[in-house]
């Protein structure tokens, strides 16, 4: 079952980008990432209370997980739906934010000490490539600047948080330390509200569909994963699977939405996987 995380993963961080833009159709977006993670924060309470964790942790366990929730579901996931609110295509934020590996890859031997042999890097530059060749030919003449901006600062935020969140000197179990980082997000985007952002949700049905499957598919499912993943491998190699996601994202486009899926899309999606088989498989 654990062979399968990364792949669910993949499937379940890929479809977030389908159901971003019904969202921020009928809400601005730190209104709903506010409500998003008070659901989110509250579900790990109730799981955590019924799996008998300790929540009541130390002050410096709660600010740890707290910061990363702020990295993670604050500037990340707020950055990539203000970006795509301002008119950003899916696609393209997408693209952008699956630099992180590189970046991950570029800082993981001195921040973390960690080895990034010859043929991760290798996987990374065909992961990379991979990407490119599926969304780079949808990138439109005039795209909004400040969604750019926006999308770039997400990319920032999601590689300080994988670091961060392997530098952790906490042992927290998941549920507890999903719950504290939710938290961590909610603050964060109610203070946007607060002070920067007019606050509207629109309660309709698209949107309780799209936030309903993005608070339970995505952020109780896919977000797990990722810090399971995170904790039993190294950095570099688990965001290798984010190359994984644009070429995804485009296939279920393709199968839900209709979108076209070309010969670049597919030629695409097959280099990216061999890229990210190559970056994540284990040395012999």
């Amino acid at each position: 079952m654990f062979r399968l995380f990364p792949l669910i993963f993949i499937v379940l961080w890929s479809s977030a980008f389908i159901t971003t833009k019904p969202i921020v159709d009928y809400s601005d977006p730190f209104s709903a990432l506010a409500f998003r993670f008070s659901i989110v924060a509250f579900g790990f309470l109730l799981f955590s209370i019924f799996r008998k964790e300790k929540i009541l942790v130390t002050k410096e366990n709660a600010l740890e997980s707290i910061f990363s929730g702020i990295l993670f579901h604050g500037i990340y996931l707020g950055g990539v739906f203000f970006s795509i609110s301002k008119g950003l295509p899916t696609g393209i934020a997408a693209l952008v934010v699956t630099l992180n590996p590189v970046l991950t890859n570029a800082l993981a031997g001195p921040v973390l000490k960690e080895k990034v042999s010859t043929k991760q890097w290798f996987g990374v530059i065909l992961g990379f490539l991979g990407a490119a060749i599926v969304l780079g030919l949808d990138v439109g003449t005039k795209l909004p600047t400040i969604g750019i901006i926006a999308v770039f600062i997400s990319l920032l935020a999601v590689t300080a948080a994988t670091l961060w969140q392997k530098k952790l000197s906490n042992n927290l179990s998941l549920p507890v330390s999903n719950m504290y980082q939710a938290i961590g997000g909610f603050l964060f985007h109610v203070l946007i509200v607060l002070f920067f952002a007019k606050p509207y949700i629109n309660f309709s049905t698209t949107f309780i569909i799209a936030m309903t499957h993005q608070i339970a598919l995505v952020s109780f499912g896919a977000f797990t994963i990722l810090m399971y993943l995170i904790k039993h491998n190294s950095a570099s190699k688990t965001v290798s699977l984010f190359f994984l996601i644009p070429a995804t994202s485009a296939v279920i486009a393709w199968i839900f939405l209709n979108e076209t899926l070309n010969m670049y899309d597919i030629l695409g999606f097959i280099i990216a996987s061999v890229g990210v088989f190559i970056a994540t498989r284990e040395n012999k």
